[in-house]
Formats: structure tokens, sequence, C-alpha cells
């Protein structure tokens, strides 16, 4: 009888098991840089979870860590892309139905490349030295370049915004958000390193020494700054009241519909007048209208009537007609005799919102491109405004996300800052809150309180270590009185300008390009290594 054997089975290929794993720790892997992002996002306002932040890069840490280029540069896509999209989602309830989510997902797409660029640039630096320093400073650099590219840039969701509190904030006055953003990023990469090295085979307590000091060196720095933050009066102090007059939550229809958002603040401005002659209030010496509140070519008598009953100077937000049927965003000062006078007009421009870059191309995604006029934007002069006996900084919506019109009014000696805001296109979402973080973060860079006035929400008057002492809720009509210190005191970050944030940047291209030699070296010595136990 014929007996038939069986083939042995083949045995397994070394590059089975091996390719099964890779293929298992790339799925770890991205889903850990996701959930990472996604915990960075949720140490942003509304939320007071600031210590999320640097826990989120240390799980970012672990996951570059040993990373290539190219690998890295997908994880930090991944991080980026899963941080961007819930943060900025409110943007689908700006354009509404007739855009879809394209634009929302295409700024995010942007955005996750930059923080891409981030990831590979973190394993550029990994090997060096002293590596959570030059991995914060690599990550961090490139908030820079996304502050100018593309179309003027998109600074939105800086590092630095997602501390309006806590440890961190302080540093704000000594390196404004680039130097706060740096240090939350050095504690989470220095809590990567603190975990691989007790997770090490070879582990002993003295090589804890270093990842500790980078865990614990910039949260004692803030903490060690909180007593330096001023808060009283070094020039008297001023009573304000914004007015929020309140819009319907309409998104971008509201263009159409800017006689209500008049309306709707004359209105609330007479309740507040009632109240102040009843004495339930008291009188304030500026009146605060929101950005936008009103629009006017000449003078508008309901406001000039308006002011004039209030008896005292008022700054109103408003689209200023031109020369050539063109249009400014300005802040106004308006006088209760004399009327219109001096203002400021916004420099920031929000691309597709207040100008429309490349028309012919947007006019393939957007219904909207032949009936937006392009707004002028302003260039700088009467960022302080002279009003109430003092000069007050002012600076205009999205521009709060931007380092330089804060910088600008108080070097012109701003002893307030004053935020007009136009939220109602924003929906009930986090935008509000977003931006409102921000003006917390420039309160305590440059020791001034900042008054927020927006049209539906969030209104606040926030101290100048950043503290709220009053807001309104989102879409709902109040007004806010308060009386806030006058502060004439430059911070170390107001003295710094411009040159901590070009400093790190400098540090970091000198970081990358010691990596890259380092990296060159060592593979070129590798090489070296394996032509001679080849010959050998």
């Amino acid at each position: 009888m014929a007996v038939t054997v069986a083939d042995p089975e083949p045995a397994a290929s070394p590059e089975t098991p091996r390719r099964r794993r890779f293929s298992r720790a790339w799925l770890i892997r991205f889903v850990a840089a996701a959930a990472s992002g996604y915990l960075l996002y949720l140490s942003y306002a509304p939320r007071p979870l600031w210590w999320l932040a640097p826990v989120a890069f240390a799980g970012l840490g672990l996951v570059l860590h040993g990373r290539r280029f190219r690998g890295a540069f997908g994880y930090g896509f991944v991080f980026g892309a899963a941080f961007f999209l819930p943060l900025i989602v409110w943007l689908l309830d700006f354009l509404g139905p007739d855009f879809g989510p394209g634009p929302w997902l295409g700024v995010t797409l942007v955005m996750a490349l930059y923080l891409g660029l981030a990831g590979g640039l973190v394993s550029v630096v990994e090997k060096l030295p002293g590596a959570p320093l030059w991995m914060a400073l690599a990550f961090i650099a490139t908030e820079t370049p996304r502050a100018w590219i593309p179309l003027g840039g998109f600074p939105w969701g800086r590092v630095g915004f997602s501390q309006p509190e806590g440890a961190f904030l302080p540093l704000a006055s000594v390196g404004g958000a680039p130097l706060v953003g740096l240090a939350v990023v050095l504690t989470g990469f220095g809590l990567t390193r603190l975990v691989l090295r007790l997770t090490a085979k070879d582990f002993t307590v003295r090589a804890l020494a270093t990842p500790v000091a980078f865990t614990l060196v910039p949260v004692v720095a803030g903490l060690a700054l909180w007593p330096t933050i001023g808060t009283g009066a070094q020039d008297g102090s001023l009573t304000v009241a914004t007015v929020q007059g309140n819009a319907p939550d309409i998104g971008l229809a509201l263009e159409g519909r800017r006689d209500v958002l008049r309306d709707n603040h004359l209105a609330e401005s007479a309740k507040l007048l009632a109240d102040i002659q009843a004495g339930r209030v008291p009188k304030p010496d500026l009146l605060i209208w929101p950005e936008t509140a009103a629009a006017y070519r000449g003078d508008d008598p309901g406001i000039d009537q308006l002011v004039h009953s209030f008896g005292v100077p008022a700054i109103i937000g408003a689209i200023v007609g031109q020369p050539g049927n063109t249009v400014q965003n300005s802040a106004v000062v308006w006088s209760p005799a004399t009327g219109p006078g001096q203002r400021y007009a916004k420099q920031q421009l929000v691309p597709f919102g207040e100008y429309v870059p490349a028309r012919d191309l947007a006019r393939l995604v957007t219904p909207f491109v032949d009936n937006t006029t392009d707004m002028i934007p302003g260039d700088g002069a009467n960022s302080a405004l002279s009003v109430a006996g003092t000069k007050v900084g002012v600076f205009i919506c999205y521009e709060t996300a931007y380092d330089y019109p804060a910088r600008e009014s108080v070097d012109k000696g701003a002893e307030l800052l004053v935020v007009p805001t136009n939220n109602a296109w924003y929906g009930p979402g986090e935008m509000s809150y977003q931006q409102l973080a921000m003006s917390r973060l420039r309160a305590v860079e440059h020791s001034r309180a900042v008054v927020v006035s927006a049209t539906s929400g969030v209104s606040a008057i926030v101290a100048p270590d950043g503290t709220i002492t009053r807001s309104t809720d989102l879409f709902t009509a109040a007004s806010l009185v308060e009386r806030v210190p006058l502060r004439q005191q430059t911070t170390l970050s107001d003295r710094l300008g411009m040159w901590t944030e070009y400093g790190l940047l400098a540090l970091a291209l000198a970081g990358v390009l010691a990596g890259t030699v380092l990296r060159f070296r060592t593979r070129r010595t590798c090489a070296g290594k394996a032509a001679n136990e080849a010959a050998g």
C-alpha cells in the first residue's frame, strides 16, 4: 500500500513576522499620533485643561522616537489633522451648506502639512545632545511661516494659545506666545525622554536628571514669574462700557443684514443708558461697540445722537466707506460733541471673508465671489487711539492671533487694549472662546487690561493677569460696565519684540543643520564599517 507523506509545512520566512510586527507597530503609532493630536485640541478653550497640552506632546514624542524624516512627517501630519479638524470645525457654521466641508478640510490639510513638517524636523534633531530642547525649537519654528503663508498665514491653533491660564502663562510677559509654546512643547518632549529612560533596560536613577530638568524647568519658571505679573493701576483707571447688541445666528448670510447689527446695538445701548440714568450701573468714561456694528459714509445721525446722550466718547466698530467705493473695517473714535474722528483700520484682513484672493480660482468653489467687495487694509496708523484722556490700543478680531498689532499699540503708548470683534458669523461653537483665550494671553504679554467687545459674544473684561473679571454669554444682548486699570509698564516681551520669535527660529535652524550633519556622518561611518566587514 502506498503511503502518502504530507509535505512538511514550509518554514516561516524570517521576513513574515517582521512584516506583521511592522504593520502592527505602524497602526499603534498612527492611532497614538491621532489620539495625541485630539488631546492637544482638548487643551484649548472653552475647556480649562491647559495641562493636557504637554501630555499631548509627550505622546507625539513617543510616536516620533526613532523615526526617519518621512515617517515622522507622516505621523506629524496625522497629529495635525486630528488637532485641526475639531479645532476649526466652526468654519462649517461660518460658510454654511452652500460651501460644504471643502474649505474646512482644505484649511485642515494645509495646517496639518505644517505639523507634518514639524514632525519631520523633530526627527532630524532627536539625536542631538539636549534633544528635548532642540525638538521643541524645531516644532515651534514651524509656527513662524504658518503665520505668513499662504494668504497672510493662519496662526490659529498656536501652541501658546492653549495656555490662557495655568503654569506657563506668565512666560508670555517674557517672550509672548512663542516662548509659552516652546515651554509647553519642551515639557512634553521632556516627559517623552523621561518615559523612555524609565523603560530602558540600562535604567539608572542618574540618567533621569536631564529629562526631569527639561520637564520641570519650564513649569517652575512659569510659576516663579507669577508674582511679577502686575495688575494695579499705574496711571489711574477708566470705567468702560461695552455693548453686545447680539445678532441672528445665520453665518455668512449676515453679510446682507448689517442694518440688524446697527439696530440691535442701538437698542441695547438705549437700555444701558436707561440703567445709567436710573443709577443701576455707573456712568462710563468710554463706550465701546464691537467690530462692524455699524456702516457709514460720512456720518450716522443715530450713532451721533446716542453718543451725545451718553455724554462720553465712544469707540465704534464700523465699516467706513472710502473714496472709490471702497471700505475699511475700522474702530472709530466718536466724540459726543464733534462726531467721528480718529480711527484705526484693520491691517490683517481675513482671506475670503474680507477680501477674495485669486478671484478666478475662488469662483470655482464659492458662489459669493462676484458679490464681495474687497476691503482695504489699514497701514497701522492710529493703533493707539487718543480717547477719554488716555491712549487705547485697538486690534480687531482676527488680528488677535497675530503678535504685531497689539505690540504696535503698546509701543505707541496704549494703556488699555480693546478688541472689537464680530463673531456672529461663526455660530455657537468654540471659535469665540478660542479667540478670547488669545486676548487673555495678550493681556499678560503686554501687562494691560483687555476689553473684548463682541457683537454676539463672548464679550469680556480681562485683567492684566489674564483673569476674566466679567463676561457675557453667546447670542444674547448684554452690556458690561467695569473699572479697569490703566498701565504704562512695558514687559520684557514688549522690549524684545519680534526678536524672541526670530531668535528661537534661528536656534531651530541651527539645530536642524547640526542634526543633518550628524545624520550624514553617522550614515557614512556605518557605511564604512559595513564595507570593512565585507572586505574582511
